[in-house]
């Protein structure tokens, strides 16, 4: 049974190659995240999950970013046009793990 972890935060977009938009796990739940599951972590801090915004849900991942101190979520392009997401939107997002 996996368990859901509900937060807000805004659509970012990195400024390297590639572009790729995510949300940032508010800092404590990231720190409640990874004190359970990271002997789970894959390399990278990469710990698998499904992600829920508005009404589509995905399989996906969930990256520990060592520099911010916060797991990142990223946000593919087919979920940012089905729930019309875009750079600094507030979203309420559920992550599975």
């Amino acid at each position: 049974m996996k368990i859901p972890y509900r937060f807000t935060s805004k659509v970012w977009q990195y400024k390297g190659a590639g572009g790729w938009h995510f949300i940032s796990l508010p800092k404590q739940l990231s720190a409640e995240i990874r004190e359970t599951f990271q002997r789970e972590e894959e390399a990278w801090g990469r710990l698998t999950a499904t992600a829920q915004i508005g009404n589509s849900e995905w399989s996906t991942a969930i990256w520990f970013d060592t520099k911010l101190n916060t797991y990142l979520l990223p946000l593919k392009s087919e979920i940012r046009k089905k729930e019309n997401l875009h750079v600094n939107k507030v979203v309420k997002a559920t992550v599975y793990i």
